[in-house]
């Protein structure tokens, strides 16, 4: 799309979208200006109602405290404008002269990240010297001064900072397309349109992650996706998956790229037309099959069409299609996925197979979190002991009996610091059981934790078939002088419900508020497309409904009538 076309099409989303907006500060020492309608662009198509504003020209210190209560930060400190022309007179100036350029910025460098503490999301752009040196063999003064000033924000940077490297938006684009050296020269407006549109979708992921549109699941086809061939017809002697050959060496990279996904917590599938013990064999038995049956956590090899599975897949895992990246070989079935599922997002296997790998490393960015956690590293595991429990549950005919024989301990913590990462993790990542949808950042779970104004609940899950970790979590602003509460934040992961955990966790939150002096609780229902099945959660708490729209409920609790639910079967630990 040209850059008209662009700015056309985001006035458009922008009058289409009814959403909060989501506000992006960018602070620069250059002009960035043709980014405002680029990156808006980008995020209003994934539905994030991105309005961008800037900050002065070369005037990034003093911006970073104005602008420090916007929900993200984008810093682009250009290296070749610390001093005007830095990138040719780094060569010429004494040691002692560049010593005090990088001192200054270092100090400047504290600046900015003490007053962006408090910032939701930072992106700070590394300094780069490519454009100006990519011609050098030698390494010069300039990349001295860069690697050591990135060297710094480094070890400076905090949980919600994340560096964007520039150098790789400049690697996609070559350097040539992505500067205007005319502009720059004439007004310091170093980059193009096009190394604009290639750095909005290169920090998209970071975005969408924290905004809760990180996908979960990638879901694989078998014969010419997981590997080369058609087990049905060449046997497993003839498929190829293995650096040996030639055809195999990108399915073994491609399948390599799944694994370490896997290993971040994205939850691998099968969902193919196959004959389930050929795929099962071949699984089990193949020498140079990487994926392997304990990395799955689930798989519906079967001959019924892939719509129907996918949505069977959603339903066990009990998550939505919109999770899903599917990946298959044919025409046919990504385009009938397309039509009948269009919130799964599909990629066709290239002709050119020496495209796939790169193609599902471009993919695995659908899956970006900022920061894993435990819960990540065992997922896989978890929805396993869940098919387990499922298939326990089927001997049973009273729910209650279930619940008693799994042996429930819940373990409740308050303003747990450890727990912080999962905690953000939760409000970016819940969406079915999850009264408000808010999102926060680590620094905003940081800073609620650090002020007596918030209190902060948290609950793993053990059973036993094994630990479901930290799945639920409940923020509460406190006016302890009127003697009020207000639940910004109820939510648990949709792996637990069904257990009536959420009951023990109300019961504690309640005991714990009356007993710090709150007499009255207010609460929120805010709907969106994915929560309707608690929209009376409140309502069945005793909470009296004082206010409705149509996508709102206000809710108001005295503490006096607060009855506790009675729930023997659970136990309950503090820590």
């Amino acid at each position: 799309m040209t850059y008209l076309e662009i700015v056309n099409k985001n006035k458009e989303l922008k009058s289409a979208l009814s959403l909060k907006d989501y506000g992006i500060a960018v602070l620069s020492n250059i002009i960035v200006n043709q980014s405002k309608e680029i990156l808006e662009y980008h995020c209003r198509k994934q539905d994030v109602n991105a309005s961008v504003s800037f900050g002065d020209y070369d005037n990034i210190v003093q911006d970073s405290g104005k602008f420090n209560s916007s929900t993200l930060v984008i810093v682009f400190w250009e290296l070749c404008n610390l001093i005007d022309g830095l990138q040719y007179k780094a060569n010429i100036l004494s040691d002692e002269e560049l010593n005090l350029i990088i001192a200054k910025t270092k100090s400047e460098i504290d600046f900015v990240l003490e007053n962006l503490r408090s910032t939701p999301l930072v992106i700070f752009n590394k300094f780069s010297s490519l454009i100006f040196n990519h011609l050098q063999l030698r390494e010069n003064n300039f990349d001295k001064v860069c690697d050591e000033l990135n060297d710094y924000v480094k070890k400076k940077k905090s949980p919600h900072i994340f560096i964007a490297d520039i150098d790789k938006v400049i690697a996609r684009n070559g350097v040539s397309k992505s500067i205007d050296m005319r502009y720059y020269f004439s007004s310091k407006a170093l980059y193009s349109v096009e190394f604009f549109k290639t750095y909005s979708e290169y920090i998209l992921p970071v975005i969408l992650s924290v905004n809760g549109k990180t996908k979960k699941a990638l879901i694989l086809d078998c014969d010419n996706t997981l590997w080369k061939g058609i087990i049905g017809e060449d046997g497993p002697e003839g498929i190829k998956m293995s650096g040996k050959s030639k055809e195999g060496v990108c399915f073994e990279y491609m399948q390599s790229i799944a694994l370490d996904l896997n290993k971040q917590g994205v939850l691998l599938g099968l969902n193919s037309k196959n004959n389930p013990d050929d795929v099962n064999a071949v699984l089990t038995n193949h020498p140079d099959q990487k994926i392997k049956e304990e990395h799955l956590a689930i798989k519906k090899v079967n001959w019924q069409d892939k719509v129907s599975n996918l949505k069977a897949i959603a339903n066990d895992l009990n998550i939505g299609a919109d999770s899903f990246v599917m990946v298959d070989d044919s025409d046919f079935e990504t385009n009938f996925i397309k039509e009948n599922l269009p919130t799964v997002s599909v990629l066709q296997v290239p002709e050119k197979i020496y495209d796939y790998p790169f193609q599902l490393i471009a993919a695995s960015q659908y899956f970006f979190n900022m920061h894993s956690t435990a819960e990540d590293a065992k997922k896989t595991a978890m929805y396993k002991e869940q098919s387990a429990r499922e298939n326990e549950k089927a001997g049973f005919t009273n729910v209650e009996d279930y619940l008693k024989s799994l042996e429930l301990v819940v373990t409740i913590s308050e303003d747990h610091v450890p727990h912080i990462t999962r905690n953000a993790q939760l409000t970016q990542k819940t969406n079915q059981f999850n009264l408000t949808t808010k999102r926060y950042t680590e620094a905003e779970i940081t800073k609620f934790i650090g002020s007596d104004d918030f209190k902060i609940f948290d609950f793993s899950l053990a059973d036993k078939f094994g630990d479901y970790g930290i799945t639920g979590i409940s923020i509460v602003v406190l006016d302890k002088k009127n003697k009020f509460a207000v639940i910004d934040t109820f939510l648990m992961s949709c792996r637990v419900i069904g257990r009536n955990v959420e009951m023990a966790f109300m019961n504690h939150i309640m005991n714990k508020l009356k007993e710090s002096g709150i007499e009255t609780v207010l609460s929120s229902f805010i709907k969106t497309l994915k929560n309707d099945q608690v929209k009376d959660f409140y309502d069945r708490y005793g909470f009296e409904n004082v206010a409705s729209a149509d996508q709102r409920k206000d809710y108001k609790l005295f503490l006096n009538n607060f009855q506790e639910i009675n729930l023997p079967y659970i136990k309950v630990n503090l820590i």
